[in-house]
């Protein structure tokens, strides 16, 4: 049949065919599939023939008498239908394990809306919903369409997304079911199997490792081929790197069956099995740790997955570690994205191209509303430092957290809620029904790839076992596990429903258990007995234990006057705040004979130097563009129109990039994120700087699990620097300590450096030398006691010409001191701002005499320069003893630190002491008198001087 347009396609009906289309029409609303295909497209088409919705005049027809009542129910029916849309969840069927209560909200009700079934039945289904397909008549069936869609074993929630046409897109998604995913009977075995394999290798760690955790997926099982999906979709789209994050819940399934990670490596790590200690089968794939390890559950993998059309193209698939601090593996999920997005190869700002990566983040259901660091993710998701082009969640929910209760462990209804407030599209799915959960993800992919934003799953099950199988959830927990005990697995479900659908037979399934069962029963019992005998922690690597003493950092001085120059030139018409461009062209000179480079030079120079040499570099943290103490000044704005500018991108020559970003006001997610950048992206130097060093405390977590051990335990390497403001001014308990004692008490195995430097061209040298071990296996982080004060004191500005000879110096010696090597009787050593403090007194005392004294400054803390200080104390004869001296109170600061290491140092006729404030709960003193007072002491105490003030606090 030739179908013409919708204007005339009824016109060719007259007479006794008109009878003919109603008849087909009246028997194509019983089952479309009764009628001619050609007569079934027009319908489809053009619902309804015109002349059963219109009268005579060709318009369409209301009832007789229609009355303001009638009005009434038709908007009233318009309300139901939106109250469908935003509120269908809250009547969905999306709990695997059924509630004690019934899902009903008066909101879905159509007797709250005063209509009856009557009433919808006379509304003709176009008057409330545009876009209904033809086989739906009136209101009662939009209705009743309507609630399938939005409040069956899949729902949604989208109000709460702002942008129109995104809310738009995912309504047409739901309504015209184009989401959905469709399986033919081929497919829908193959999801039969991935369930039967994940539920067979649950069964089989059970039974053959009895009493060991595993954290079981059972419950949630679905989430394997969900995730199966999504990578597979990636890989066909020629994504470059697809990077996940979970807790330990379902990892071992997911390191199995989505990372490939062989069964016989992960029967390896379960100790004590029944009969031999295991180890993996010769020619299986190792994976790399670090040399203290970690429990099984908490390592991740990466995988290269081929494009089976393309060779040469592949995905490479990673899990990050994760240690059990729920969540906080997010924000350096997001690093690894990003840094696998940027291209660093060339000047300028970083190109980001959002399709090379994206992240899978799975959460749990207590944790993500539970956890802060979620709020900060989820935050900086659409930030210009930080955004990746959309992640996609998935709430793992298991209806519990540990045996805390929903009503106990969140004030909201669902654990999703969270994500409302950053306008993220939500998907509520029935964990029971892996159709449906593909469908979801699906959803969530094209929604990524269309808008570039996050989207998120609720994915509903429970779980099967206790928080770990040691645990017996029923003493807390009596009437879910009685239900959970008493509920069949997924794949049973699934597999009664492709019984009943004819795809299998009886038998079938039994066959696919036998044999996922008999596959690792073979790699099992195929394994080889461990004969090594009792394991040791391995040898730390020869290559972490480098002093880092033989890199070369100088750089030439006519290089150095040419970065100058460059980073002074603006682009025409650039308009800088004219105090501001006032200060910073007096660094036109500052290389010359007998002027001086700041710190804040000192830093510009150093990166400058780095991206001449061809090494990217990040820096990001809160005001960093200007910085804390308004003295980097790194990007400008125009005082006419607001635009800015970098001087680091004109840099002509640069050859790599330089990004630096305002961070959002938090420590832990940005922390977390810089981390996982820095070990996406070894080549770069990538720093944080804090606004304060103390503000640090509240990424303690990243820093106590990722940056102090990573390597240790997974053989991460990052060499991240982190910049500390510290020093004590007087400001108070918040401002003065960054809290060094904190990292020192973490050093060991040379797992990154600490320092305290206190010149500009020491701060140069570390930058550079920190850039040079970047991407090798002497790399490390860096945490850095920053000056604060000292930015803009001379004392700290260094010649030119320190920055174009040399190198980073551990312990430096005050010049003038220590000449008289036989008339030293005491050495003072210490570190930071305190040392300044001391040239500057001595240079006050007028002819004093200081021959007894040399004072020397630990620029390197850990590792501690203890060969180095040996050999200069050597020199002094006549030494009677070794003062540490610290403006910290005394079980703060590096003393505790320091205090064994100059034990084994100093001679046993000579005698150690400490000079600083006493012990203190409290880092620093609010008032700035007595801290003035304090200081003094010290500074008295240590160079001998007439006594200083006593502080009223008892010092």
């Amino acid at each position: 049949m030739n179908i013409g347009s919708k204007e005339n396609i009824w016109e060719q009906f007259h007479g006794p065919n008109m009878g003919y289309i109603e008849e087909q029409y009246d028997l194509y609303l019983e089952d479309p599939a009764r009628v001619d295909a050609s007569l079934k497209e027009m319908f489809d088409t053009y619902g309804a023939p015109d002349w059963l919705k219109s009268d005579g005049g060709g318009q369409t027809t209301t009832p007789q008498g229609a009355s303001a009542n009638d009005v009434k129910k038709v908007t009233s029916a318009m309300k139901l239908v939106e109250a469908i849309r935003r509120d269908g969840h809250m009547e969905a069927d999306i709990y695997a394990i059924p509630p004690q209560e019934d899902r009903y909200s008066p909101l879905l009700d159509p007797k709250t809306y005063g209509l009856s079934e009557e009433d919808l039945k006379s509304i003709p289904a176009s008057w409330i919903w545009e876009e209904a397909p033809a086989s739906v008549q009136d209101g009662l069936e939009v209705v009743h369409e309507l609630k399938e869609k939005y409040a069956g074993k899949i729902s949604f929630e989208v109000d709460h997304v702002h942008n129109d046409a995104e809310r738009e897109w995912i309504q047409d998604k739901i309504e015209t079911g184009s989401y959905r995913v469709s399986l033919d009977g081929n497919a829908k075995k193959q999801l039969l199997q991935e369930l039967t394999e994940v539920e067979g290798f649950e069964h089989f760690l059970a039974k053959t490792f009895v009493a060991q955790k595993r954290f079981s997926i059972e419950g949630l099982d679905v989430m394997v081929p969900m995730l199966n999906h999504m990578v597979q979709k990636a890989n066909a789209e020629k994504t470059k790197n697809i990077m996940m994050g979970m807790a330990h819940r379902g990892r071992l399934n997911v390191l199995a069956h989505i990372l490939g990670k062989p069964y016989d490596n992960i029967f390896s790590e379960f100790h004590h099995a029944p009969n031999k200690e295991l180890v993996p089968s010769e020619g299986s794939m190792g994976i790399n740790y670090g040399w203290t390890g970690d429990v099984k559950y908490h390592f991740g993998a990466s995988r290269e997955l081929k494009n089976g059309q393309e060779e040469e193209h592949s995905t490479k698939v990673t899990l990050a570690h994760n240690p059990s601090h729920l969540e906080f593996v997010d924000p350096v999920v997001e690093g690894f994205t990003r840094a696998a997005q940027d291209d660093r190869s060339e000047r300028g700002e970083v190109v980001q191209d959002t399709s090379k990566a994206f992240s899978i983040l799975i959460h749990g259901d207590a944790a993500f509303p539970g956890e802060g660091v979620v709020a900060e993710t989820l935050n900086m998701s659409d930030l210009p430092g930080y955004r990746s082009g959309g992640s996609i969640h998935i709430i793992a929910n298991n209806l519990l957290g540990f045996t805390t209760g929903q009503s106990d462990g969140r004030s909201t209804r669902y654990a999703s809620d969270l994500a409302k407030g950053y306008e993220i599209p939500i998907v509520h799915v029935n964990a029971d029904d892996p159709e449906a959960c593909l469908s979801a993800v699906q959803l969530a992919y094209e929604y990524r790839q269309k808008f570039h934003k996050d989207f998120l799953i609720d994915l509903v099950g429970y779980r099967r076992y206790g928080h770990n199988e040691m645990d017996e959830p029923r003493s807390t927990q009596p009437y879910l596990y009685k239900a959970i005990d008493n509920h069949p697995t997924v794949a049973n479900v699934y597999k009664d429903q492709l019984i009943a659908q004819q795809v299998i037979g009886d038998d079938d399934f039994t066959q696919i258990k036998e044999d996922v069962d008999k596959k690792l029963r073979d790699i099992y019992e195929n394994m080889k007995e461990n004969e090594a005998g009792e394991r040791e922690v391995e040898k730390l690597p020869e290559a972490v234990e480098s002093t880092l003493e033989d890199i070369e950092t100088a750089v030439p001085l006519e290089e150095l006057k040419q970065l100058n120059k460059g980073l002074l030139e603006r682009p025409d018409n650039f308009n800088v705040f004219k105090k501001l461009e006032k200060i910073l062209q007096r660094r036109e000179n500052a290389l010359e004979e007998g002027n001086k480079v700041d710190w804040a030079l000192g830093e510009s120079l150093a990166f400058a130097s780095i991206l001449a040499d061809g090494k990217p570099i990040r820096l990001t943290g809160q005001d960093s563009e200007r910085g804390t103490f308004a003295h980097r000044h790194l990007v400008l704005h125009d005082v006419e129109n607001g635009s800015t500018y970098c001087p680091m991108h004109g840099l002509e020559q640069a050859k790599a990039s330089f990004s630096i970003h305002n961070s959002p006001l938090n420590e832990t997610g940005v922390i977390g994120f810089e981390y996982g950048y820095s070990v996406e992206a070894p080549e770069a130097l990538v720093l944080w700087e804090a606004q304060y060093g103390d503000f640090a405390n509240a990424g303690q977590v990243i820093i106590d699990q990722f940056i102090s051990a990573g390597r240790a335990k997974w053989g991460e390497k990052s060499s991240l620097v982190m910049l500390l403001p510290h020093g004590y001014e007087g400001q108070g308990p918040e401002h003065s300590s960054a809290r060094l004692e904190r990292y020192l008490t973490l050093s060991a195995e040379h797992n990154w450096t600490v320092a305290n430097v206190t010149s500009s061209a020491q701060y140069f040298h570390l930058l550079r030398r920190q850039a040079a071990i970047g991407g090798k296996d002497e790399a490390r982080p860096l945490v850095l006691m920053t000056p604060k004060s000292l930015i803009r004191n001379q004392r700290v500005a260094s010649d030119g010409k320190w920055l174009s000879e040399g190198k980073f110096e551990p312990l430096v010696e005050q010049p003038g001191l220590g000449k008289n090597e036989e008339a030293v009787t005491r050495v003072v050593i210490g570190s930071g701002k305190v040392m300044v403090d001391l040239e500057d007194a001595i240079d006050n005392a007028k002819d004093a005499d200081w021959d007894w004294l040399h004072i020397l400054r630990a620029e390197q803390i850990y590792p501690f320069p203890e060969e180095k200080l040996q050999s200069i104390l050597e020199r002094f004869p006549n030494l009677e003893e070794v003062m540490w001296i610290q403006e910290e109170p005394r079980n703060m600061g590096a003393w505790d630190f320091v205090k064994e290491i100059l034990h084994d140092i100093v001679k046993d006729n000579n005698e150690l002491g400490y000079i600083g404030r006493p012990h203190r709960s409290s880092p620093a003193v609010g008032e700035p008198n007595i801290h003035k007072t304090e200081q003094n002491r010290i500074i008295h105490e240590a160079l001998k001087l007439s006594k200083g003030g006593d502080s009223n606090e008892g010092n």
